[in-house]
């Protein structure tokens, strides 16, 4: 697998460049935001694994431009700012999968094989298109359809409902979306799982029109999570 690794620490850099390649991975080492935007624009890499802090652009920064261009290359980001919002800025940015330091370099070896077997079954078309009454998901276009009408969504938006769109007509508690959306564990203090899931809800409501009437697609079960389907 050929690796685009941008980052600017020179020890981190070594370290995970040689245990890359000792594991059979050809890296493509980049030092500057600069420098790891040209060759990620310009070249063609299985994954990507950027530092989120980064002299030049820095890595969302490099995210954003990459998913605007319409580049679909797996990333990684790792950074030193483990907090809860700090992750969901890189995921709503576009990132496959988000990791704090310190890391064990399994761990990012683990990250990295899973990230790249997940964009594999997506590019082979395996289940390109996912339908739940008049919702359409095409995961290769990455692209969204309600009554025929598009729906434009943020990244983590887009992995939200997938996940709904996969599991259609079951209960899904905040805690399973904080695992399965966002690789969190489960924090009682955060919100974020309702704030995305009223701002999807609100778009796929605004596609349908609000003369349609009939109750929401996602229905919030109080005390339990969400459903997603028709009633």
């Amino acid at each position: 697998m050929r690796v685009l690794l941008i980052e600017d620490d020179q020890s981190t850099a070594d370290y995970l460049a040689k245990g890359l390649r000792e594991v059979g991975h050809v890296v493509e080492l980049a030092r500057t935001g600069r420098d790891g935007l040209f060759l990620a624009l310009n070249e063609g890499f299985d994954a990507i694994i950027a530092d989120r802090m980064l002299p030049g652009p820095d890595g969302l920064s490099i995210l954003r431009a990459l998913r605007a261009s319409g580049n679909r290359t797996p990333v990684l980001i790792v950074t030193a700012l483990g907090e809860v919002d700090a992750r969901v800025d890189g995921l709503d940015a576009g990132a496959d999968d988000y990791l704090a330091k310190p890391f064990a370099f399994s761990e990012l070896r683990a990250r990295l094989d899973a990230m790249t077997r997940r964009a594999a079954a997506t590019s082979e078309g395996e289940a390109a298109i996912l339908r739940v009454a008049d919702v359409e998901m095409n995961l290769l276009r990455r692209t969204v359809r309600r009554a025929g009408q598009p729906v434009e969504l943020l990244p983590t938006e887009f992995r939200l409902l997938e996940f709904m769109m996969r599991h259609p007509g079951q209960v899904l508690t905040r805690t399973m979306l904080l695992e399965r959306v966002w690789d969190f564990n489960f924090d009682p203090t955060t919100n974020v799982v309702d704030v995305h899931v009223s701002r999807l809800r609100r778009k796929l409501d605004a596609a349908r029109g609000e003369e349609a009437g009939g109750p929401p697609l996602i229905r919030t079960l109080r005390g339990a999570g969400y459903l997603f389907g028709p009633d």
